[in-house]
């Protein structure tokens, strides 16, 4: 569809930007910013991106007159044609020209007088580098009839961060994405799942929803049942869980830990922290105030509650290939207890995917400024170490927070596709901008004001940033995506029944 035609203007139009009055077609809004248009150059075809739009109409351009005018009773447009001077002017930045070997950057100015269309979806999906076949759905491009499908490698290989002020959708994307990926055939290639579910917010994947149960694929694991096999211990592991003890304490726990390992090869079978803690005690040559802080430290430990002789989940033998892993920590008490279990977890499942003994595998963080903020945390080191090598081996992050802000600037950094929904906070945006040389400060502009459910997609996964209306979920909803008014209703229904329970059974 013609949209309109490039005008001369003061600065162009150049090989980066133009301008072009709109075609008024009668049939709505023809142009909006942040859409794709196309027009033939003589370098070829060139995508160009709106960045914005300008109605204006001569007969209003003195504000005195129009004073005038309104004064005397009688508006200006009842006196002049005034409205067949209204036109539209839309800027619009060269983003690239169509070539045999791919797309080129613009090193010649479009004509004026040259029409401008709008972009063919074929034409644009090409552009945009996305994945028609066997993408993953994000939903689709604004403005445009055309199915966001991002490449596989590209969005996860490099690790992908879901930013968004608090209800701005980013659990709601986070699970789309999951859910296309419990999809895949296995031909499409298929990764292993592991979500770490602060608030609950993922149980609803395990309940059938529109058209689609994914029960069979998807399994939960409730944090108050998780547990740490004390065996697979080193003293190393204590201090990443306790970093204020000494070296000399560690040095003196591996002691321990040798001793009752051996005894476990012996035939003894497998110990848990209260042996460790009683063969501290009953130690031998130990100082008696190094023996009593490092019982202090081992008794901490064991208030998490978290310790014992074997692993549960055991995580080689749970993650397989189009299967999800929910960790719902929402009955987990202690940020403290949430690290040492996230960083047990992430270290393992890393460690084993080095040894090829778990297919590759994605680790969702949500709340990931929790687990590795700018500041100090237990479960940091192994996440930034993922984020760093975990290319190497197909170890992928999708880091989800509401304050970015507040997240390690190495895993932002490494993450190299940003799926960003609205944003309103100035120092988040500010750190956004600095993170990604692809977000400029028009589009920064566009982040504050996106609406709930729609995203910029910016980074790796597409060759320009993009903004997409989110896909429908299939799954459905926990608890915390109803309105408040169900809460209430499903809190009083649910006492309801309890006590006609109560009647019935007395």
């Amino acid at each position: 569809m013609e949209l309109g035609t490039v005008i001369t203007t003061g600065e162009g139009p150049s090989p980066t930007e133009f301008s072009f009055v709109v075609t008024m077609n009668g049939r709505g809004i023809p142009v909006r910013r942040g859409q794709f248009v196309e027009l033939e150059t003589e370098e070829g075809k060139v995508i160009a991106f709106v960045t914005n739009i300008i109605k204006t109409n001569r007969y209003f351009m003195r504000a005195e007159s129009v004073k005038e005018y309104e004064r005397g009773g009688r508006p200006l447009r009842s006196v002049f044609p005034a409205d067949r001077w209204e036109y539209i002017i839309a800027d619009a930045r060269a983003l690239g020209v169509q070539a045999e070997n791919g797309l080129e950057r613009t090193s010649f100015p479009p004509s004026p007088g040259q029409k401008v269309y709008e972009a063919d979806p074929t034409t644009l999906a090409r552009f945009l580098g996305l994945d028609s076949n066997n993408g993953v759905e994000i939903g689709h491009l604004r403005y445009h009839n055309l199915r966001v499908k991002l490449d596989l490698t590209k969005l996860l290989r490099k690790h992908v961060a879901i930013l968004s002020m608090s209800g701005g959708g980013k659990s709601y994307t986070s699970s789309v994405i999951i859910e296309e990926l419990l999809d895949r055939l296995p031909e499409e290639g298929r990764t292993a799942i592991v979500v770490i579910d602060v608030h609950g917010e993922y149980t609803g994947l395990t309940e059938p929803g529109e058209g689609v149960d994914d029960s069979n694929r998807v399994a939960v694991v409730r944090g108050r049942d998780i547990r740490i096999g004390v065996p697979n211990l080193n003293s190393r592991h204590f201090k990443e869980f306790m970093p204020e003890m000494s070296w000399e304490q560690v040095r003196e726990l591996q002691l321990v830990l040798d001793e009752l390992r051996a005894e476990m090869w012996a035939g003894k079978g497998p110990f848990g922290l209260e042996e460790v803690i009683s063969r501290v005690e009953q130690k031998d040559g130990l100082q008696k105030q190094l023996r009593q802080a490092l019982l202090g430290w081992l008794f901490n430990l064991r208030s998490f509650g978290l310790f014992d002789k074997a692993d549960h989940p055991s995580w080689e033998r749970v993650m397989e290939p189009g299967k999800a892993i929910v960790v719902d920590l929402s009955d987990t008490v202690g940020l403290r207890k949430k690290q040492v279990l996230v960083a047990y977890a992430a270290r393992k499942l890393f460690n084993a995917r080095k040894g090829n003994r778990v297919p590759p595998f994605v680790l969702c963080l949500e709340e990931a400024h929790q687990f590795c903020p700018n500041d100090t945390s237990i479960s940091k080191w192994i996440i930034e170490t993922i984020a760093r090598e975990g290319r190497k081996f197909y170890a992928s992050l999708m880091l989800i927070s509401q304050r970015p802000v507040r997240l390690s600037t190495t895993v932002l950094s490494q993450a190299n596709t940003n799926i960003i929904l609205r944003v309103t906070n100035p120092y988040d945006l500010e750190h956004i901008k600095q993170s990604s040389e692809c977000i400029t400060g028009e589009v920064v502009d566009m982040i504050s004001s996106l609406p709930v459910g729609e995203a910029l997609i910016v980074g790796e996964a597409v060759n320009h940033p993009i903004f997409v209306k989110v896909r429908r979920r299939r799954s459905r909803e926990s608890v915390h995506g109803i309105s408040l008014e169900e809460a209430a209703r499903e809190f009083e229904r649910r006492n309801h029944r309890a006590r006609e329970d109560a009647r019935a059974f007395m």
